[in-house]
């Protein structure tokens, strides 16, 4: 039960983040960015807040364990979204390069310009649509090596 209570947090925790990272990679794409730099912004500012929330209410410290110095914890965070992120460009990639899911966003648009919004185009559409593909895959991976790596117990040593 504790480790799906974690998880729940991690999870309302995750959501801060997707929404700071999505919000950024939007606004880049809408301003006509590259998509890999609109998910390296995201990623970069996301992860402080990962750490920010998983170091307080998350992955909190008990009574009994070794204190963490916090920039190795930073540190450690970074690296272990690292492989996050690098699934996510993989992803990305796919979905934008190799499927290209501007072709499929037709429908998207015009729901859109019903509503008189005009702004986006296929290939903006394709590439939010190819960013929130990515995060069931790339969530519960973050999670795990949030955990079992970057946020470890460890026990104190007895002297």
């Amino acid at each position: 039960m504790k480790n799906l209570w974690q998880f729940i947090k991690f999870g309302i925790v995750g959501v801060s983040n997707t929404l700071i990272s999505e919000g950024i990679y939007a606004i880049v794409i809408c301003l006509h960015g590259h998509y890999i730099l609109a998910n390296f912004l995201g990623f970069s500012i996301s992860v402080f807040n990962a750490y920010f929330w998983s170091n307080r209410y998350v992955f909190k410290q008990e009574a009994g364990e070794k204190k963490r110095v916090w920039w190795k914890t930073l540190l450690k965070t970074y690296v272990a979204y690292i492989a996050g992120f690098l699934l996510n460009i993989g992803l990305l990639f796919l979905w934008v390069d190799v499927v290209e899911l501007s072709r499929f966003m037709d429908p998207f648009r015009l729901f859109l310009e019903s509503f008189h919004i005009t702004y986006f185009d296929n290939k903006m559409l394709g590439d939010l649509v190819a960013q929130l593909l990515c995060l069931p895959v790339t969530v519960p991976v973050n999670y795990l090596v949030n955990k079992y790596w970057a946020y470890r117990k460890q026990e104190k040593k007895e002297a």
